[in-house]
């Protein structure tokens, strides 16, 4: 009956701003130079990056910029094609944003970091970038508490095997804080939930750690290891 064809993903990449500690924040210049790298490097058969968006470094402001994205990706699922409902299946929202020790964000900032969950509290150890900080705070309301907690669906364990064998140093993180990372990849989570797809948050070091070079081919090939296991 014949073969069928490569599995279709788009990815969609977020980056963030800079933030206490943090005056050049390395996922910002990562994703606004990801498109020209990948470009020239070439992306696997059935694989498309798609928007790629900075966000303030923020807890409600960086929220409509994300699902401006994560609905932007979405937009163009809304046909009831067989190609498009399969595009609509495996979208992946990855977001990426800088470790910093003097945040207690990853501590063990010398290696690439993979969220496993994100947590239904918001308490900053600081106000974020537009002066918010919530203490104790339900990030969303009708989740019930905060301890109630989301995970990713993405294939972790396969995506951490994948990287390594790249040689890549990685970990899993079961643990995302409580700041703006936390509360942007469980909206995230709850939005990818929603809608049928897939998210996932990473923490890069600084480039003083990992310069920008090692840095751009890590999150390509993490673009190849979500394709290969979505």
């Amino acid at each position: 009956m014949g073969s069928e064809g490569p599995k279709s993903v788009v990815i969609n990449v977020s980056g963030f701003k800079k933030f206490q500690g943090v005056a050049e924040n390395p996922t910002e210049t990562i994703v606004n130079n990801l498109r020209s790298f990948v470009e020239k490097r070439g992306l696997p058969s059935g694989l498309t990056l798609g928007s790629c968006t900075i966000l303030e470094t923020a807890g409600d402001g960086a929220s409509p910029a994300l699902y401006k994205a994560m609905d932007s990706g979405i937009s163009k699922t809304g046909s009831t094609t067989n190609e498009q409902v399969v595009w609509y299946h495996n979208l992946v929202t990855i977001i990426f944003v800088a470790s910093s020790a003097s945040l207690g964000v990853n501590s063990g900032a010398l290696k690439f970091a993979i969220e496993q969950q994100a947590v239904n509290e918001a308490t900053f150890r600081c106000p974020d970038e537009l002066g918010w900080q919530p203490q104790q705070f339900p990030i969303i309301d009708s989740d019930g508490g905060i301890s109630r907690a989301r995970e990713t669906s993405c294939s972790i364990e396969a995506i951490l095997k994948f990287l390594k064998k790249k040689g890549f140093d990685v970990v899993i993180s079961d643990d995302a804080g409580r700041f703006v990372c936390n509360y942007v990849y469980y909206h995230s989570l709850r939005f990818a939930e929603e809608k049928g797809h897939k998210s996932l948050f990473v923490h890069v070091p600084l480039f003083s750690r990992i310069d920008e070079e090692t840095q751009m081919r890590f999150v390509a090939s993490l673009l190849e290891a979500i394709a290969a296991t979505c």
